[in-house]
């Protein structure tokens, strides 16, 4: 989300569109998904740990920024509320 931030410094999106584009890049399981498992595949001994991270942060980030967007759009994204 620092990320996003940074990224977003010299745009003209407001406070609100930041916000909401931040939790937009929240879900985004993509680099988890393809990485998670080359350790394992490789050998490496850190392969299990790592995929275990990997499948937890596709679990926890996926849902939760799913609901963030849904519950936050009307709020962040509407003008005329």
């Amino acid at each position: 989300m620092a990320g996003v931030f940074l990224c977003l410094i010299k745009t003209p999106l407001n406070k609100k569109e930041r916000i909401f584009t931040a939790f937009a890049y929240m879900p985004k399981a993509t680099v988890q998904a393809a990485i998670g498992g080359l350790p394992l595949a490789m050998g490496l001994s850190c392969g299990d740990i790592v995929l275990t991270v990997a499948v937890l942060s596709i679990l926890v980030t996926a849902p939760l920024g799913a609901f963030l967007i849904d519950r936050s759009y009307k709020v962040l994204l509407m003008k005329n509320q």
